[in-house]
């Protein structure tokens, strides 16, 4: 009977979300040293940070990227900006992009998330211009969906972390930390996605 690992990593900026070599970027081999056959379950932007879920149980990967099962995610944002209510409400309607329309997000303009770690290195800020923090529950994950998303109400990101994947949450890992999910983590996972 096969073994499945089920890991938490929390994926560093300026990583790609995958093992094989990209030129000199950094990959998740430079932190992970695990069986072959492991893999990320969908992936963040070379550009992004946090919650990366990875196994080998190719029928619990495939019910988590599967966009009809509508999976909340759940991302912090340093926006440039500070977003109207005209805009949140654009945001929690969904956007039309060329050749999509968003599914409806949840938006929350919350304070500086003082337990963040510091990225190295930081976004680029400068004094004329306003940011806020965002907390943004999505339940589809597109290609730079959450940036396109800032970006439509004038907004844009300037840095993006992943927190939570349904009742996954990164916790208290830095950057390139990881660990295995715990027995009641997987348990209450299978239970959501069986619904």
């Amino acid at each position: 009977m096969k073994q499945y690992t089920y890991i938490v990593l929390n994926k560093p900026f300026n990583v790609i979300s995958q093992f094989s070599p990209e030129g000199d970027k950094k990959t998740l081999a430079d932190y992970l040293k695990i069986a072959k056959d492991i893999y990320p379950i969908g992936r963040l932007d070379y550009d992004s940070e946090g919650l990366l879920l990875l196994t080998n149980d190719n029928q619990l990967k495939a019910r988590l990227i599967d966009p009809n099962f509508n999976h909340e995610r759940e991302y912090l944002v340093f926006a440039d900006g500070k977003p109207c209510s005209d805009a949140k409400a654009m945001l929690g309607r969904g956007i039309k992009f060329n050749d999509y329309t968003s599914k409806p997000a949840k938006i929350e303009i919350i304070n500086n998330p003082a337990w963040l770690w510091e990225r190295v290195p930081p976004p680029r800020t400068y004094d004329t211009h306003e940011y806020s923090w965002l907390k943004i529950v999505l339940t589809e994950g597109k290609n730079r969906q959450v940036r396109k998303m800032t970006a439509a109400v004038g907004c844009p990101t300037l840095r993006l972390v992943r927190t939570r994947i349904l009742n996954i949450k990164l916790g208290k890992l830095n950057p390139g930390e990881f660990r295995k999910l715990t027995d009641t983590e997987l348990r209450e996972l299978i239970s959501l996605i069986s619904k």
